[in-house]
């Protein structure tokens, strides 16, 4: 059977990963403040989500229209995501760090990579993108072939989609923040008002403030 985007957004809101606080919002690391946070570390610990999810990524890698020989992760929020995608496509998986290590080999990727490989880059969360492009381009580095990155979950906030169309690199999210407010609002996690809030907001996440 074929998982939605909106079997996806539930099972977010059924582990407690997306909180929805249109009056007292979030402050992400970029600054931004925002009516919806999303924290998909939390799937690691609920079972049943977490295998839906890793089902999903495996299904979407697998069925790309360009064939990957490489799973990578991106440090830390990816890593989990691309090992357990790995396993069940049998690829060899690496990550990326932010940066080289400052001690050791000195790497930024692990993993071992080849020149010539085409990988499928592994996110948790998409907001403006930035750390996955980072990523994306350090691969390119070592000679790898990036077409893709997936995603469990993205905001879809200009600058992101923007970025990734800069860099050449399709953005595949298994759900987004219009198809969470539509599972929110019909199962009673969000109200109308608050919808309207959050869409408020991502027109303009940067220049947003709650109460505008």
């Amino acid at each position: 059977m074929e998982i939605t985007a909106q079997d996806i957004a539930r099972a977010l809101l059924n582990a407690g990963a997306v909180a929805l606080r249109p009056e007292q919002p979030f402050r992400f690391a970029s600054g931004i403040l925002s009516p919806v946070y999303c924290d998909n570390r939390l799937l690691l610990g609920r079972v049943e989500q977490r295998r839906l999810v890793a089902r999903a990524l495996a299904s979407a890698v697998r069925q790309a229209s360009q064939p990957v020989d490489l799973v990578a992760g991106t440090a830390t929020a990816g890593i989990a995501w691309a090992a357990w995608i790995a396993e069940q496509l049998e690829l060899p998986m690496a990550y990326v760090r932010s940066g080289a290590k400052a001690h050791g080999k000195g790497n930024q990727i692990e993993g071992g990579v080849k020149a010539g490989q085409r990988a499928a880059l592994i996110e948790d969360t998409i907001s403006t993108g930035g750390s996955s492009l980072e990523a994306a381009a350090a691969l390119r580095n070592a000679g790898v072939y990036i077409a893709s990155c997936w995603c469990i979950f993205s905001y879809q906030m200009a600058e992101a989609l923007a970025g990734f169309e800069a860099a050449g690199i399709q953005l595949r999210p298994l759900t987004t923040l219009e198809s969470l407010l539509g599972v929110a609002v019909d199962e009673g996690w969000l109200s109308h008002e608050g919808r309207e809030i959050v869409e408020e907001w991502a027109v303009n996440p940067r220049g947003w403030r709650a109460g505008s």
